[in-house]
């Protein structure tokens, strides 16, 4: 909050001294903008301490380079008291500068409001700032402060506002003092720093405080009951436990209270719903037990509920929160708990609800039809459970679904033309279920999509041109289904695409000789990651949604999509060879094209610098090995087993590093140092194995051979006359 300081001064006008105005206070006055308050000079002494100040900051955006003259409204971020000169504010937040903080700051003698926040300031607080008797506000927030809190601090008894957030540095144990040295104290904000031990119970009894703000320390100890009437708790990201309090004493002022990511445990108790003006309940990322009582019912007041990665069972509460026709919840998040039964019917009365998270649950039975009433919805989540049923198609009243995910359930039927109405759609996942027919060429209108992932389900037919219009895709797997036909040339060249997986499909032909697009070339690869199972961990997206309610109707949707820049073709009918095309993609980071029909000769891999996964497997591949393929230093696996290759490897190009690689390939020689070369032989590979395959062969083989020599025996000997009258007269 920017203060600024005018105090009006009127005199007696008296007409026969008007001619005695100099004229330069006529000229004067039209640049004073009619507030005199404004043109008085700034105070020798508070000016030498500013330029003392200034001499020892870094100012590379030259902010401070008005701090010339005496006149105070010239002077950025200064104001001062219109009739003394003195400074009473110095607001120099967000100004890039850095340095350490000059002492001569402290001989502001009159200030009221320091605030240097979203700066590169570094080095401990000044002692000296327990001079500034006066002060009402300290804000150091955003900088790079390091230490302790000085004890000097505490002499600040006016201090109205202390804010210290996002010091990483910053820490020690919190001041005993910290909650009795200004009876005046409002606001005490002092998270993401590294403060750690207890919070002062002094803290618990500061009339004054209504914010407080411990989040993201190292605080331990049990959560305590807070006696006077906050209107803002944060205690989340610390090692608090114990169970929660009622907060009796804020029943009618307490309006956030974010608990997430300690160790609170036990259940909710219901007297936190009587927190009339509460608008957010984050207690999320605890250890939160048992179930939700029917008797924990919120006020249409609160906006956000978030009860995520606990360990709440039981039913979802039919009713959770009040709800009008213009009031209720934007935001309600029950994922990763252990709740169970059925979607409640009476969900769908929270006319205002934005975003819903049910998912990583144990919920059974349909998706309420009821909740295309939903029509303010951004973001459904229900993904991980045991959902059944189809996608009921009053979902489209939904209209302004940003985000539909339902993935890992047991959802059946087909997707209906209709979804088509959802054209504001970024993200769709149903992978992970029973849905079959084929994809809607009416879903061409779903223009906006950019995340689609129909993978491990029954869908089949051919890629149709919906799928065309999707201009915005970044990532596309139908992998694990039943289509067939061939791969389109078209499939490969959207603009912002990071990820294509067909792999367990049954499409057939050649793999298009296409240029591919721009998304694959300027990737700039990502050396940090080393995945521990190539196959499944790099080739899928890890998408990250978050949501943040603003006010009472406007909800913020981003998102962040983590995938390889890749290609999975693999276990389909692809046959010819492979495109050189395909080996001159720089920015490509996974290729898979293993277990089809592919023949023909690797070229030259040297422009693909950033590949850290290839493979060739399982096909009729034949030729030499390239031999640029070692030079790719950041490649974590190489399969090139059970083809036709032929030629040698020789020892000193690093093969070793990739164990198996060549297995399956009888006429390919693989040096090794002191022992000559060796010739690759069916032995490890990843996937399918020579052991695999042929051992159920055998053994219906055997089964198929001791049934037929069992059955033409017995027909041979009956055939035999005197076989015949043996066994007959044996038997009677």
């Amino acid at each position: 909050m920017e203060l600024k300081w005018v105090v009006a001064v009127f005199h007696p006008w008296k007409p026969s001294e008007l001619h005695t105005l100099p004229l330069l206070l006529l000229i004067i006055l039209p640049l004073c903008s009619f507030n005199l308050s404004q043109c008085f000079d700034l105070d020798p002494e508070d000016k030498a301490s500013l330029l003392l100040f200034r001499s020892s900051v870094k100012d590379p955006g030259q902010s401070l380079e008005t701090w010339v003259g005496s006149n105070c409204t010239n002077w950025t971020g200064i104001s001062c008291e219109n009739r003394t000169g003195r400074v009473v504010s110095v607001n120099l937040a967000n100004m890039n500068l850095s340095g350490k903080v000059h002492p001569g700051l402290c001989e502001l003698s009159f200030l009221e409001y320091l605030k240097l926040s979203q700066n590169n300031f570094n080095g401990t607080i000044p002692t000296c700032f327990g001079s500034l008797g006066s002060l009402k506000t300290l804000d150091l927030s955003h900088n790079s402060f390091s230490g302790v809190l000085p004890d000097d601090i505490m002499r600040l008894r006016q201090l109205t506002e202390l804010v210290l957030n996002a010091n990483r540095e910053l820490g020690g144990v919190l001041p005993w003092w910290i909650g009795n040295f200004s009876s005046n104290l409002e606001k005490l904000d002092l998270s993401s720093n590294s403060f750690h031990g207890e919070i002062p119970e002094s803290v618990f009894y500061l009339k004054s405080l209504k914010h407080l703000d411990l989040g993201d320390n190292h605080l331990s100890g049990n959560i305590h009951e807070y006696y006077q009437s906050l209107e803002f708790l944060n205690l989340a990201s610390n090692r608090l436990s114990g169970t929660l309090p009622c907060f009796s004493a804020s029943t009618q002022s307490l309006t956030v209270m974010i608990l997430a990511n300690n160790s609170l445990v036990g259940g909710i108790p219901t007297c936190i719903a009587s927190l009339e003006a509460l608008t957010h309940l984050n207690l999320s990322f605890n250890h939160l037990s048992y179930g939700l009582s029917p008797r924990l019912v919120f006020t249409e007041k609160l906006l956000v509920l978030d009860l995520s990665f606990n360990d709440l069972s039981g039913p979802v509460p039919s009713k959770i929160a009040e709800a009008t026709e213009k009031s209720g919840l934007v935001l309600l998040d029950l994922s990763h708990n252990h709740f169970s039964g059925k979607i409640p019917l009476r969900i769908t009365e929270l006319k205002s609800l934005q975003a819903l998270f049910l998912s990583h649950n144990l919920l059974t039975g349909a998706i309420p039809a009821r909740i295309g009433k939903l029509t303010y919805l951004q973001v459904i989540d229900l993904s991980h459970n045991s959902l059944s049923g189809s996608i009921p198609l009053d979902i489209v009243g939904c209209f302004q679904l940003l985000a539909l995910m339902l993935n890992n359930n047991n959802i059946s039927g087909e997707l209906q033309p209709e979804l088509d109405a959802l054209d504001s759609l970024k993200i769709l996942d149903v992978s992970h279920n029973k849905i079959s027919g084929e994809i809607p060429l009416t879903l061409a209108g779903l223009k906006s999509l950019e995340i689609v992932d129909l993978s491990s389900n029954n869908l089949s037919g051919a890629l149709n041109d919906a799928i065309t219009k999707w201009s915005n895709l970044k990532y596309l797997s139908l992998a694990q289904n039943k289509f067939s036909g061939n791969i389109s040339s078209w499939l490969f060249t959207f603009g912002a695409i990071q990820m294509i997986d067909l792999s367990g499909n049954k499409f057939s032909g050649v793999i298009p000789d296409v240029s591919f697009n721009i998304s694959f070339h300027n990737n700039s690869g990502n050396s940090d990651r080393a995945p521990k199972e190539p196959f499944i961990a790099m080739r899928n997206a890890e998408i990250k949604i978050s949501v943040m309610v603003i006010d009472s109707s406007e909800l913020s949707f981003n998102y962040k999509v983590s995938s390889t820049v890749g290609i999975d073709l693999s276990d389909n009918l692809l046959r010819g060879e492979i495109p050189d095309v395909l080996f001159e993609v720089e920015g490509l980071e996974y290729l898979n094209l293993s277990y089809n029909f592919l023949d023909g000769e690797l070229p030259s891999l040297e422009k693909m610098w950033n590949l850290r996964v290839l493979d060739l497997s399982h096909n009729s591949l034949s030729g030499q090995i390239p031999a640029n393929i070692s030079t790719l230093k950041d490649l974590v696996f190489l399969n090139l087993s059970y083809n036709s290759f032929s030629g040698s490897v020789p020892d000193n190009q690093g093969y070793q590093r990739f164990p198996g690689a060549f297995a399956g390939n009888p006429d390919l020689c693989v040096e090794s140092s002191g022992d000559g070369c060796y010739r690759a032989s069916p032995t490890v590979v990843p996937g399918r194995t020579f052991e695999e395959v042929e051992g159920p062969i055998l053994v219906w083989v055997f089964c198929v051979s001791a049934f037929v020599s069992f059955y033409f025996g017995v027909v041979a000997l009956f055939c035999s006359a005197r076989a015949r009258s043996y066994i007959l007269q044996t038997k009677f």
